[in-house]
């Protein structure tokens, strides 16, 4: 329709400008710094140079030493217990006492061995006078022996006479028997008297175990000589210098029974360590060999010691209830062996039987 109408004229098409977006300044290039170039140098070639150092290191050192952190302080100590029974009278140390051999620890009441002394000595009196009672009855034996002679010698010649008698038949049959009879009599009363001096000499006569003493009054000197020892025990005293442990059944008024521990002393003498260590570790292991010794209580301390000696056998094998491996589900374990590290020199700190030690044996050279 627009071309029917001559009064609408098509208007020419405005040249279309299309606008160009305006180019954007390039940014001002800002120059970066440079990185350091001596650290991007240490992390490529001082972290390997670091690494190798490390493994070389163990790889050089390894195998020249073992250690062990199955180690304790280990001191002598000695279970002290009375010998004789007894109610405690007194107390003399208290607990971690330092004690000297010989010191008093506790007394047992002494009343009823001091009773047993006396009777000792009451069984040797007796003894004696027992023993001059059969002297006296040893002589008078040879006095009897003699009196029956005697009347062995009488019999004899009256039963002669009787005999001579009866044969001439001036004599009767029963005078001729009643004189044989006091024969037999006089001769019997003779061998009884011979039978009573050879046992009152008996009963004079020393043993071959102590000769020149009466039996019965070695029997009493003995008896009052283990009077005497008992009573001596009743005062129980430190066989060894050490520190007084475990007092709490010291009570005065408790009764002690012959043989169980009353008190431990732990003696003051250089401790040791018992160092457990695995059977594949002591292929070069020897005494000797230098050692050095940390503890868990004393983080700052270590000491120089040496192998003193290695044990006889594993620990399992002491073992209350050694383990049994002959079943069908035996597992192989890696047994452990004691090996007594001696320190050497005097400690700085006070050494406690029982710490936590860690070990470690040097095979070769010296301890740094």
């Amino acid at each position: 329709m627009a071309d029917a109408d001559p009064k609408i004229q098509k208007q020419p098409e405005e040249a279309i400008t299309i606008e160009q977006p305006a180019v954007a300044e390039a940014p001002e290039v800002v120059e970066a710094k440079p990185r350091r170039s001596w650290l991007r140098a240490l992390l490529m070639f001082g972290v390997p140079l670091l690494l190798i150092a490390v493994v070389g290191y163990f790889y050089m050192t390894s195998g020249k030493s073992v250690s062990t952190d199955n180690a304790y302080v280990q001191q002598d100590k000695v279970s002290v217990s009375t010998d004789v029974a007894g109610r405690i009278v007194a107390v003399g140390v208290r607990e971690n006492q330092l004690v000297h051999a010989g010191d008093l620890l506790f007394r047992i009441d002494p009343e009823p061995y001091r009773i047993a002394v006396q009777q000792a000595q009451a069984a040797i009196a007796a003894a004696q006078v027992q023993l001059n009672t059969d002297k006296v009855s040893y002589q008078g034996t040879g006095a009897d022996i003699e009196a029956a002679r005697s009347a062995v010698a009488q019999a004899q010649e009256t039963f002669g006479r009787q005999a001579a008698l009866m044969k001439r038949g001036f004599t009767t049959r029963a005078n001729y028997d009643a004189s044989q009879h006091a024969l037999e009599q006089a001769q019997a009363q003779l061998q009884n008297a011979r039978s009573d001096a050879a046992e009152a000499r008996a009963k004079l006569a020393t043993g071959a175990a102590v000769p020149g003493e009466n039996p019965a009054i070695a029997a009493a000197r003995v008896q009052l000589a283990k009077a005497q020892l008992d009573l001596a025990r009743t005062d129980v005293r430190a066989p060894i210098d050490g520190i007084i442990s475990q007092t709490k059944s010291l009570q005065v008024g408790a009764q002690m029974i012959t043989g169980l521990p009353a008190v431990t002393i732990v003696s003051n003498k250089p401790a040791w360590i018992d160092a457990n260590f695995k059977e594949t570790d002591l292929d070069h292991m020897h005494v000797g060999q230098c050692a050095l010794v940390s503890f868990d209580a004393y983080p700052h301390l270590k000491l120089k010691g040496h192998v003193e000696s290695i044990g006889a056998g594993t620990g399992s094998e002491f073992s209350v209830l050694p383990a049994q491996n002959a079943n069908g589900n035996w597992v192989k374990v890696t047994q452990r062996v004691p090996v007594r590290i001696a320190i050497d020199g005097k400690s700085p700190r006070e050494m406690i039987a029982g710490l936590s030690a860690d070990v470690d044996v040097k095979f070769e050279g010296a301890c740094e």
